[in-house]
């Protein structure tokens, strides 16, 4: 994936931000959305402003932050911004071309996380969750903005990586998810995919059974699905 300029970055995270808002993914000004630039445009962030709304975001009024994360232009940071940062320096050992992170308050993501459960938001339910998705560990609650819950999200993202499993996503409980790719528009992919496996579960009665660990191991055969 070739990285984005500066400018095409501007114009992708309010694409993208206007789409999830449309559809319903977040509300009012909850959810966030950053990218990490290339060296050639300086590098560090861009990312969406404190409280605005991602219907109505507009590319000049984007943070903009260097590679420490302090901010040089735009409108206040999101009070997520150590959260970002940190996936981006956890995940980039596992997967170097990530260069998105998308944050929101998905409803049946959420819906999940409120109930009793184990460490993992959801089993391997449907072929395309465990291609597209894969383990969403659960965060535990954290006030908004919490340097701790940055820190925990980092420690997840190395041990998942190690044991040879690298994630894209994990789940704020109570909050939302967060999801992380090489561009804003497969992060976004990966997002839908996140919570419609979520609706699914939740539209449904009994716990759902989850795939047989040989059909697991075809999917990473013949898809090189990372469960």
């Amino acid at each position: 994936m070739t990285s984005l300029t500066e400018n095409q970055a501007r114009e992708e995270i309010c694409r993208v931000g206007k789409t999830l808002f449309d559809r319903g993914y977040v509300h009012a000004t909850a959810g966030n959305i950053s990218v990490r630039l290339a060296a050639s445009d300086g590098g560090g962030f861009l990312i969406t402003p404190t409280d605005a709304c991602l219907g109505f975001l507009d590319p000049a009024r984007l943070a903009r932050l260097d590679a420490g994360a302090k901010q040089l232009s735009g409108d206040t940071a999101s009070k997520t911004l150590a959260l970002h940062a940190g996936i981006y320096a956890a995940a980039e050992p596992f997967d170097p071309a990530t260069r998105c992170v998308i944050h929101t308050h998905s409803t049946h993501c959420v819906a999940l996380s409120l109930r009793a459960a184990g460490d993992e938001l959801l089993p391997p339910l449907t072929p395309y969750f465990v291609m597209k998705v894969g383990h969403v560990p659960v965060i535990a609650y954290h006030r908004p903005g919490d340097a701790a819950a940055a820190a925990c999200v980092a420690q997840v993202i190395t041990r998942y990586g190690q044991q040879g499993t690298p994630i894209r996503a994990v789940m704020l409980a109570r909050l939302g998810p967060n999801v992380w790719h090489d561009s804003p528009a497969a992060a976004m992919a990966t997002l839908e995919e996140l919570e419609e496996t979520a609706r699914l579960v939740c539209l449904g009665g009994a716990a759902p059974e989850p795939l047989t660990n040989a059909q697991i191991d075809e999917l990473r055969q013949t898809f090189g699905a990372r469960w």
